[in-house]
């Protein structure tokens, strides 16, 4: 049990520049107090004698100090981080690696009444982002990413990133991530938008060759045409796109 709170030390002041001393750690890091009377209670929950209410009651005392709750059953590695850590959520059958980083916000919950294992098995080094959910008996492979607000229900494998209502995985590569690089995330949404436009770009450009096309038959028969479909309201539409894509660097007048 030291071996783990010392792994505990060591990971919170490797990943977090604003942790000044092991004792400012122990006393206003809420994570680290959270998994610490956790690996008491889980001590308790796992003994052979009929110690679950009192595990229960220690994990319960827990939630109460840290606002994070950890079932006693739940089986935490070493050098596990939960950073900031309000609202956290861990079920009892929940298994975290070791190197994990969890958001405030995350649950490691289940998606019933079932009996067995029903919460989530997270390999080593995985990072769930603020207020994810990972939900049911599902495996996250290790060096994975958890966009915030995400909701996972399905396996996912390793090395990959994973966001959206539900969690799809959007990168895939054997690259090691930074756990703390949560500003890099791929905006999938915004990327799938890009690629219609650029589709309807096409399509319109073939569109508008067929008018010309046709203009010029026309024209030949003494029958001109006039056509205003792609003018200033088209225009207008398409910034409004833009604007909520943030990007202005392809205006489309």
């Amino acid at each position: 049990m030291l071996n783990h709170i010392r792994a505990d030390l060591a990971i919170i002041r490797e990943r977090d520049p604003a942790a000044r001393g092991p004792l400012e750690i122990l006393l206003c890091y809420p994570g680290f107090q959270a998994l610490s009377l956790h690996r008491l209670s889980h001590r308790l929950w796992r003994s052979a004698l009929p110690l679950k209410l009192a595990a229960r009651v220690l994990s319960q005392l827990g939630r109460l100090i840290t606002g994070i709750e950890i079932h006693p059953g739940a089986t935490v590695g070493r050098g596990v981080f939960i950073d900031h850590g309000m609202g956290v959520v861990i079920g009892e059958t929940a298994e975290i690696g070791d190197r994990c980083l969890l958001y405030q916000g995350v649950t490691l919950g289940g998606t019933g009444k079932e009996h067995g294992k029903r919460h989530p098995t997270l390999a080593t080094n995985v990072v769930v982002g603020a207020g994810a959910k990972v939900l049911g008996a599902i495996a996250v492979g290790p060096n994975t990413r958890i966009g915030a607000g995400s909701v996972v229900v399905r396996d996912v494998e390793a090395n990959c990133t994973v966001v959206g209502i539900p969690g799809r995985v959007i990168h895939q590569s054997g690259v090691r991530i930074n756990p703390l690089a949560h500003s890099a995330l791929p905006d999938a949404e915004a990327n799938v938008i890009r690629n219609l436009m650029e589709r309807i770009d096409q399509l319109e450009g073939q569109v508008r060759s067929l008018q010309d096309s046709l203009r010029a038959v026309v024209s030949i028969e003494g029958q001109p045409i006039t056509d205003k479909r792609f003018g200033e309201a088209q225009s207008l539409k398409d910034r409004e796109i833009l604007e909520f894509l943030g990007d202005q660097s392809h205006p489309r007048d």
